[in-house]
């Protein structure tokens, strides 16, 4: 069969303000399996330009495709746009059969299949066994019902869903299908070559805000030394310089973790990665960190989300304040750049709440910031906690966690949005913030703390200009649950866990129990 990739032209001020671009690593799975299957398959990358929606269908449809596939990292603010690429495309080639697939489409197919017909498939959760046995079910003319993880219309015209896939139990058994990019054109961290991958799926925390953790259901991983044969591979094939791990939590198990740095260490390849973890993993590998390094990790980005502990225990974050502060001198006394995620917009945050943040967070003394805002998921169990919570920002487009999307009781829009302003700019323009960027002694990480700085500058002019003059929020808003939808928190996992062969269990040693306790309650 002929099948396109579409990754649509994300409208998030994260992907047009930075010059360089990074490859649609959820596509290029799924690819894979395709080709692996006999399909011809094409990717047509939207991201760069952007293209023009126009530009965008024809190229899609020069080649007479029998499917069009559409997805992208960001669906919840992508779905607008993919939603009009669908409808162009059934305009033009109502035979051509066009699937979606993503985390928004996973949980909200009732409500897409119900308000419109240009979607025929949606695939929900892990894409790389279901698509390919769609694809393989009409090409065959085989019962729909015997895919599981897919939603359609049936005979009538009402959504309908088969059962939910398995989870995917080896991820080494699907590959990327790296052939489909020139690596030429993706870069990052200021002209790097560079490609997203994925050591691990899922998390094993319970942080109750997470629209992730629920799409992967449980927490796996790559081999690991697969993993890093394959990242050596690409640095020799393909010049690739830098690897994004767009991991929610690749460091979830030590063992794992340690025989991935090793091995990465053994390829002995000058790549750098950078991806995003938990703090308290870098307080327990203290006695490792200097293995990250020499494997080629040069900065993680920190989950912290908020410096207050009554908010942290609220979203179940289950970490500290003390262990974020301690992660990140740890990160620093062995050359790894910290960046410290902040999240605003809890409903009854004042700004004493915000300067006590602040004070905190020149406290914990990061390199980097990264200041976002609540931006509730309908299939996380926070939402059913702020359901009744209003609604400011009604275009879907803007719900990236880079824009206010509810009301707050205390603040108003620009006293927030203002204040976080004025916090990014201080915490960035510190002295010892500006030292570094200017004098620090590897030139590697002088490098990429002016690249960020210069990315960040933009980015926060942009901000500044879309919430005076472009945005539009509104007042008197509908509630969170009006304007998606009932909470959907009973069905957050999208698939069901593949049971491994249970194996002889070994005796218990006093103290591995109560680590075990911790990590789940974590």
């Amino acid at each position: 069969m002929n099948i396109v990739l579409i990754n649509p032209p994300h409208t998030a001020i994260g992907s047009r303000v930075p010059d360089d671009h990074l490859p649609p690593l959820g596509l290029l799975a799924i690819g894979g399996p395709l080709i692996d299957s006999g399909h011809a398959v094409r990717l047509v990358d939207a991201e760069f330009g952007p293209m023009p929606l126009s530009s965008l269908v024809d190229d899609a449809l020069s080649g007479d495709p029998d499917f069009v596939l559409i997805g992208h990292s960001g669906s919840t603010s992508a779905h607008p746009t993919a939603l009009s690429i669908a409808g162009m495309i059934k305009a033009r080639a109502p035979g051509v059969i066009v699937i979606y697939g993503g985390v928004f489409p996973t949980y909200h197919w009732r409500d897409i299949l119900t308000e419109t017909n240009v979607f025929d498939f949606i695939v929900r959760g892990e894409g790389e066994a279901t698509l390919t046995a769609l694809v393989e079910a009409i090409e065959m003319r085989q019962p729909l019902a015997s895919v599981a993880g897919i939603a359609y219309r049936d005979d009538l015209g009402r959504p309908a869903a088969t059962q939910p896939a398995m989870t995917i139990g080896d991820l080494d058994a699907y590959r990327v299908g790296w052939e489909l990019i020139d690596h030429r054109r993706y870069s990052y961290w200021g002209g790097k070559r560079a490609v997203v991958m994925q050591f691990s799926r899922g998390c094993p925390h319970l942080c109750n805000y997470c629209g992730q953790r629920g799409f992967w259901t449980r927490w796996r991983h790559r081999d690991p030394v697969k993993f890093a044969r394959e990242i050596a591979w690409l640095h020799r094939q393909h010049g690739v310089e830098l690897i994004n791990l767009a991991d929610e939590n690749p460091t979830s198990s030590k063992k794992a973790w340690r025989a991935f740095l090793d091995a990465m260490i053994a390829e002995n390849v000058p790549v750098l990665i950078v991806g995003s973890t938990r703090a308290d993993d870098i307080v327990r590998d203290a006695d490792i960190l200097d293995l990250y390094r020499k494997a080629g990790v040069i900065r993680w980005l920190l989950g912290m989300e908020n410096t207050d502990e009554e908010t942290l225990s609220l979203i179940r974050k289950g970490g500290s304040t003390k262990s974020d502060r301690e992660a990140i001198r740890l990160l620093r006394q062995h050359g790894i750049l910290s960046m410290a995620t902040w999240v605003a917009g809890f409903e009854d945050e004042t700004l004493s709440d915000l300067w006590r943040g602040f004070r905190q967070l020149l406290a914990y003394d990061p390199d980097q910031i990264q200041a976002l805002y609540v931006t509730p998921h309908r299939w996380t169990p926070f939402f059913r906690i702020a359901r009744d919570r209003k609604v400011i920002q009604k275009d879907v487009r803007l719900w990236d966690y880079k824009h206010q999307v509810m009301h707050m009781t205390r603040l108003k829009p620009w006293m927030l949005f203002f204040a976080v302003k004025l916090i990014e700019v201080a915490v960035q323009s510190r002295p010892k913030a500006l030292a570094r960027i200017l004098f620090h002694p590897d030139p590697v990480q002088r490098h990429s703390m002016r690249w960020y700085t210069k990315m960040g500058r933009r980015v926060w002019f942009r901000e500044v200009w879309g919430f005076l003059v472009t945005d539009r929020r509104v007042t008197g808003g509908p509630t969170l649950a009006e304007f998606w939808g009932a909470p959907q928190d009973t069905e957050e996992e999208s698939m069901i866990v593949r049971r491994q062969p249970r194996k002889p269990t070994a005796p218990v040693i006093e103290g591995q129990g109560l680590a075990k306790e911790r990590r789940l309650a974590g």
